[in-house]
């Protein structure tokens, strides 16, 4: 169910930030001391003075949110609806009534403060690419413009406007990941699977000869289909899921009309965080959302 009493009254919005942020008590966001008192009121948030270096701070002090004259509400929606409903940051400068410079200096303000996802495998794992046509948008070009931009086929490199994405999906841990990447090359690979808990870490992959030099490694145990000779599933021996995730990735992309590739990586950050709140209710899932940039 859609929170709409939090995107309605700017109270109700400050209480859930107040409960998100002071889950574990009030501390200054200084000197990290606990020593802190209640000390009026700033707005519909509440101000607190702390005890150890002298200074007040309120709810908002220290995140996103602050020294926004935009109401709380309206920042809320808009991070529901971006993270829900993949909404494009024009029908949010539409719904929430601020200019498309104010929206999408917030929504990247937001992206920003995600963390990158932390890498803790268990196996056995799938691993495959895909390639994003990114290019320079939002920066000034130092060439003429293309007639046909980013529209080289095949595989890519940063360099190229074509930046890899790698999806690696635990089975164990059933956890899937998305990372954006320099190249597709051996050593992406080996960094990628490095961080392990079980060796020979069984590896499925496609037939791309990147992951032939995983066979060489004692560390991995490498499985594979060619899709070129029309094989696509051997039993357990596939990277379906992996292709899977990334129809939804590129599903995520495509309302944006086109990423900048310096940007690429807070996009599939903000991806991340909404498989995490996808089956969440509402409210929960605001909270999620919240918690996640604090």
């Amino acid at each position: 169910m859609i929170p709409l009493d939090v995107f309605g009254s700017e109270s109700v919005a400050a209480d859930l930030l107040q409960q998100v942020r002071w889950r574990d008590g009030v501390s200054c966001p200084r000197c990290r001391s606990d020593r802190t008192v209640r000390n009026g009121s700033y707005g519909h948030f509440q101000r607190y003075l702390c005890k150890d270096c002298g200074r007040t701070f309120n709810d908002k002090t220290g995140t996103i949110f602050a020294h926004s004259k935009i109401a709380l509400r309206k920042w809320l929606f808009s991070i529901y609806a971006f993270l829900r409903f993949n909404t494009s940051l024009r029908q949010l400068q539409c719904e929430i009534e601020v200019t498309y410079k104010t929206i999408h200096r917030r929504v990247e303000r937001f992206a920003e403060a995600l963390d990158a996802p932390s890498l803790d495998l268990c196996g056995p794992v799938e691993i495959d690419e895909f390639y994003v046509s990114a290019g320079l948008k939002g920066r000034e070009r130092d060439r003429w413009s293309r007639s046909r931009g980013l529209s080289r086929r095949g595989r890519g490199t940063y360099d190229q406007d074509k930046p890899p994405v790698f999806v690696l999906v635990d089975r164990g841990a059933e956890q899937r990941y998305v990372v954006p990447a320099k190249s597709a090359d051996e050593s992406t690979i080996w960094l990628l699977l490095a961080v392990s808990q079980q060796e020979p870490l069984t590896v499925y992959t496609d037939g791309f000869c990147a992951y032939e030099p995983l066979e060489e490694d004692e560390q991995f145990d490498r499985e594979y289909v060619v899709h070129g000779d029309g094989e696509y599933a051997d039993e357990t021996v596939h990277v379906n899921t992996c292709e899977s995730h990334v129809s939804l990735a590129r599903r995520w992309l495509s309302p944006h009309r086109g990423i900048s590739k310096d940007r690429l990586t807070q996009y599939l950050r903000s991806f991340q965080l909404r498989r995490e709140l996808y089956r969440k209710p509402g409210r929960k899932a605001l909270k999620h959302a919240v918690r996640a940039t604090l």
